[in-house]
């Protein structure tokens, strides 16, 4: 019987680490594949495929190449950013529901976002009383408004000296001070711009462009990069502060980095595609029941992950909205609050 134990204790992980991992690379891009093929305006296989020789028509040209091409890309790269934002939150705070929905980032691109839009002027439409800004501006300001939130949680993390558990309480209390305001200002001097702020919020990728995808892909080519340097230091940190140090760990210098890092990540991905809510959770949980005891292998999962909750999300949006879509927020927060409630009872 100990015998039998044993080899099936050897086998589970066999399998975990490679049938489980190649069925999910291969759905991530099955994924995007159907995402490339599927659409509100029906384009033959042959066509979509001649194009990417540059031998399609013209309308697959246009439809591929500038609308659903881009619009792709942008979601894998929100995708990643969210995954691996989350994964690290979780990893630093010991908290399996930390997320940067959760730990306010989210919220101060929302309030970012929100002044922006209610209090500039990006149409045509000039009034004297109120300064002109593009909207090609959009991104920065919400990843700027995602920053700033994440400062003010270093600066009570750090200086403050908080515990993992007070961290969490203190992103709660400051993303609900931060929405509510941002709510305040909606209801106060919404008018007729409250319809474009709404559709931020919810989340889209609606009219996402290479212009998109030129903005998050650097912060993903660092974000990357970094991981490697953050991977001994990540599972260092997801212990105790003494027993961190014991190992020679700067634990200090080292968390700082690794949230300012989630906070750069997610604060870029919410700027461009609205506070989509969940992946950030709920990716890291996935990542985790299919890697099994392979920890080492629960990061690369997470983007994995990313990339197929947000491309299958925004899928599902366009092909059951047709003309009017339903934002991939939306999806996410529909089909996310039964999957996470599975997978925590799997794995708690």
């Amino acid at each position: 019987m100990k015998s039998m134990l044993s080899t099936k204790e050897h086998i589970i992980p066999q399998y975990t680490s490679w049938k489980l991992i190649v069925g999910w690379a291969v759905l991530a891009l099955i994924s995007i594949f159907l995402a490339i093929f599927l659409g509100v305006v029906d384009i033959p296989i042959s066509d979509i495929l001649a194009t990417f020789t540059g031998q399609g028509s013209s309308t697959a040209q246009s439809i591929i190449m500038d609308i659903r091409l881009p619009r792709i890309i942008t979601g894998m790269l929100a995708g990643v950013h969210l995954s691996v934002a989350g994964f690290i939150l979780q990893t630093i705070t010991r908290n399996l529901l930390a997320d940067p929905s959760i730990m306010g980032i989210s919220q101060g691109a929302t309030l970012a976002i929100t002044i922006f839009l209610l209090f500039t002027v990006y149409t045509g439409n000039v009034s004297e009383s109120q300064p002109v800004m593009p909207i090609a501006w959009l991104p920065g300001i919400g990843m700027i408004g995602g920053l700033i939130a994440g400062v003010i949680i270093y600066f009570f993390a750090l200086q403050r000296e908080l515990g993992p558990l007070r961290i969490t309480l203190c992103g709660i209390a400051i993303g609900a001070i931060l929405h509510a305001i941002a709510l305040g200002l909606m209801v106060g001097w919404g008018s007729h711009r409250i319809e474009v702020v709404l559709e931020w919020l919810s989340g889209s990728l609606y009219a996402r462009s290479w212009q998109h995808v030129l903005f998050l892909l650097p912060f993903t080519v660092f974000g990357l990069l970094s991981l490697p340097l953050l991977s001994r230091p990540l599972n260092l940190l997801h212990f105790e502060t003494t027993v961190a140090q014991s190992f020679g760990l700067s634990y200090k210098r080292h968390f700082s980095f690794a949230l300012i890092l989630a906070c750069s990540l997610a604060a870029s991905a919410v700027g461009v595609v609205g506070p989509i809510i969940f992946v950030g959770l709920i990716a890291p949980h996935l990542a985790r029941f299919i890697a099994g005891r392979h920890l080492s292998l629960v990061l690369p999962l997470s983007i994995v992950s990313g990339i197929i909750i947000v491309t299958f999300s925004d899928l599902i949006g366009r092909m059951v909205g047709q003309d009017f879509e339903i934002p991939i927020g939306v999806v996410t927060a529909l089909c996310g609050v039964p999957l996470l409630i599975t997978l925590l009872r799997r794995t708690i």
